[in-house]
C-alpha cells in the first residue's frame, strides 16, 4: 500500500512539473509574439519612445507573473507531496495497529485466559 502511495505521489509530481513547464513555455511564447507585434506596430506607425517604455514594462510584468505562476505551482507540488507522505504514514500506522490488534486477538484465542490476560498482553505489545 505504501509503495502504491509513493508511486502515485511521484506520478503527480511529474505531471504537475510537466504542466508547469508547459505553462511557462506558453506564457513566454505568447509574450514573445505580443512583443514582436507591438514592436512591428511601433516601427510601422513611428510610435513615441514613451509607448515603447510602457511596452517594455508590460513585458517585464508579464514575465514576472509567469515566473510567479511557476513558483506557485511548484509550492503546490511540494504541498501535495507532503500531504501524500502524511497520508502514507497514517495508512502505515493503521496497518501496524491492525496487525497488533490481530496478534493480540490470536493470542487471546489461543491462550484463552480471559479479560485480565488480554489487558496484560496489550500493555506488553504497546510498550515495545
Amino acid at each position: 500500500m505504501e509503495n502504491t502511495m509513493e508511486t502515485a505521489a511521484a506520478v503527480v509530481v511529474v505531471v504537475v512539473d510537466v504542466v508547469a513547464v508547459l505553462v511557462v513555455v506558453v506564457v513566454v511564447v505568447v509574450v514573445g509574439v505580443v512583443v514582436v507585434v507591438i514592436d512591428v506596430v511601433a516601427v510601422v506607425f513611428f510610435i513615441s519612445v514613451e509607448v515603447v517604455v510602457v511596452v517594455v514594462v508590460v513585458e517585464v510584468v508579464a514575465l514576472t507573473v509567469s515566473v510567479a505562476i511557476v513558483v506557485a505551482i511548484e509550492v503546490a507540488v511540494v504541498a501535495v507531496v507532503a500531504v501524500v507522505a502524511v497520508i502514507a504514514a497514517a495508512v502505515a500506522a493503521v496497518v501496524v495497529a491492525a496487525v497488533v490488534v490481530a496478534a493480540v486477538a490470536v493470542v487471546i484465542v489461543v491462550v484463552g485466559g480471559g479479560v485480565v490476560d488480554a489487558v496484560e498482553i496489550k500493555v506488553v505489545v504497546l510498550q515495545k
